[in-house]
């Protein structure tokens, strides 16, 4: 089945009830990142993007994953994405530098930048190949793992995140000229660790394809 869902109707009560706020302080980035806090684990909850092509490759996705880990006190991290693809867990990794509120990928040329949340456990990363026409803007946050680890208490975690931030994040959406979210099934199973018997990129980006744990 579909694993990506239009937010509608709850989009529309939303809308109807954030409070109109000035863009510049909507999508205003971070002024300085803490490796420290990005460090782990963080699993995408909602996402929009301007391109159909890219809205399609998204749905195929039964869950993604996105992993900060830093070798050392310096600005230079490794930054890998798992995504479930049917059943099967697909792992992208690059090196990166935190530079600003965000960082760039030079093999697809895309900047990323960190936007301010209020959420004390969530990401917000705006997706752009030049600054003022962002590609996409998703929401990530650490709760997705407590889900996988305790699954009776998804549906109540999966509210908080819509009642706590989802507003928010519609008024990022919207600033940003994106449509409407997308949002994934907090229900499929999310790929983990990358395997040790793979190495992480050095300097390049590569996928790997493994089952994930049953």
């Amino acid at each position: 089945g579909s694993i990506s869902q239009p937010l509608n109707p709850k989009v529309e009560h939303w809308t109807l009830h954030s409070a109109p706020l000035a863009c510049k302080d909507v999508v205003r980035p971070l002024v300085q990142l803490d490796p420290i806090h990005l460090a782990g684990n963080w699993a995408l909850v909602v996402g929009s993007m301007n391109d159909a092509a890219h809205l399609e490759r998204f749905k195929t996705r039964d869950s993604a994953l996105i992993n900060f880990a830093s070798a050392s006190e310096t600005a230079s991290i490794s930054f890998t994405r798992n995504f479930n693809l049917n059943g099967t867990c697909r792992y992208l990794t690059s090196n990166i530098t935190l530079a600003g509120s965000g960082f760039s990928i030079a093999e697809f040329n895309i900047t990323m930048t960190f936007l301010f949340t209020s959420c004390p456990d969530c990401l917000v990363m705006r997706f752009s190949e030049v600054p003022e026409k962002p590609l996409c803007l998703y929401l990530f946050s650490r709760r997705r793992q407590l889900e996988q680890k305790e699954m009776e208490e998804f549906r109540a975690q999966v509210e908080m995140v819509e009642q706590k931030e989802m507003e928010e994040f519609m008024a990022q959406l919207k600033c940003c000229g994106l449509p409407e979210p997308f949002v994934m099934d907090p229900t499929k199973e999310l790929c983990q660790e990358q395997p040790e018997s793979q190495p992480t990129a050095a300097a390049h980006t590569e996928e790997i394809t493994v089952k994930p744990k049953a």
